[in-house]
């Protein structure tokens, strides 16, 4: 069971961009392997950061919009919003720490 919260074109703008705080937002696709790699490490930090971030997932086959308007070409792409507002991302897939690494940035800067 993933300890990330599933997003939509739909919801997207209420759960992320009107969001207080740190959202993490991974976007992926099914057949994305890489996707399927950085998933459990995504789903600890999730737990970790609980009530610190808000780790979210948005399937870009699904949700076409959202991946064009924030311009991901490549994923898993792991996008940074804080109060609504995109501050960073991580292209690819990465070892833990380096994602833990900017959790730890960004909750600290907020």
């Amino acid at each position: 069971m993933s300890n990330a919260v599933a997003v939509t074109d739909a919801d997207f703008e209420q759960e992320i961009e009107k969001h207080d705080g740190l959202a993490v937002v991974d976007f992926w696709a099914t057949w994305c392997g890489p996707c399927r790699m950085i998933a459990p490490i995504l789903d600890q930090l999730a737990v970790e950061y609980q009530g610190k971030a808000k780790v979210a997932k948005l399937d870009v086959d699904s949700n076409i919009r959202t991946a064009t308007r924030f311009n991901v070409r490549s994923i898993p792409a792991v996008l940074f919003f804080k109060n609504g507002k995109l501050v960073d991302q991580v292209i690819g897939a990465v070892p833990k720490p380096a994602l833990e690494s900017k959790f730890k940035q960004h909750v600290a800067a907020a």
